[in-house]
Parts: C-alpha cells; sequence; structure tokens
C-alpha cells in the first residue's frame, strides 16, 4: 500500500484509545490533547476504565475523524505526553 492509500474512508467515526498510571487528572489530560485537534466531542464520547488492579487506566475518546493527518497529529501528542503511556 502506498502512502496516499488509506484503508479508512474520510470522515470516520474513529476511537482514540490511550493509557496511562492511574491519576486524577488523566482523563482530562487525554481529552485536552485529543480536543486540540478535533473540534466537536459530543456528550458521551469519552470512556475510562481501570485495569483490574487500578494501577493503570485505559481513556477512549470516539471522534469524527477528518483525515490521516488529523490522526497523525492527535497520536503525536499523546504519545509526547509523559502521562500517557501507550496510545492506540
Amino acid at each position: 500500500m502506498s502512502e496516499t492509500e488509506s484503508l479508512l474512508e474520510f470522515p470516520c467515526q474513529f476511537a482514540i484509545k490511550a493509557m496511562g498510571k492511574t491519576s486524577a487528572d488523566f482523563d482530562t489530560i487525554v481529552v485536552e490533547i485529543v480536543r486540540r485537534h478535533v473540534s466537536d466531542i459530543h456528550e458521551g464520547a469519552v470512556s475510562s476504565r481501570p485495569s483490574k488492579a487500578g494501577t493503570y487506566t485505559s481513556v477512549t475518546v470516539m471522534i469524527e475523524a477528518t483525515s490521516r493527518e488529523q490522526l497523525d497529529a492527535i497520536y503525536q501528542g499523546l504519545t509526547d505526553h509523559p502521562a500517557v503511556l501507550v496510545a492506540l
């Protein structure tokens, strides 16, 4: 597949997931990073789940992705933040 080809057709619904150590503000950190690149995050679009032991939290944000560049920018912002251990 070439760089210009994509398996996604934009715009589309897309789940951004980030995982990090559980903290009071981890959800807020993830949402703020995603919000820099998405004009509208709908109510109910954010969910979080602690790990079995409660040490880690995963946060999922459902967005309407408009381009590959937008997704790349979101993932770059997430992976650049020290609180985010993994972004999927």
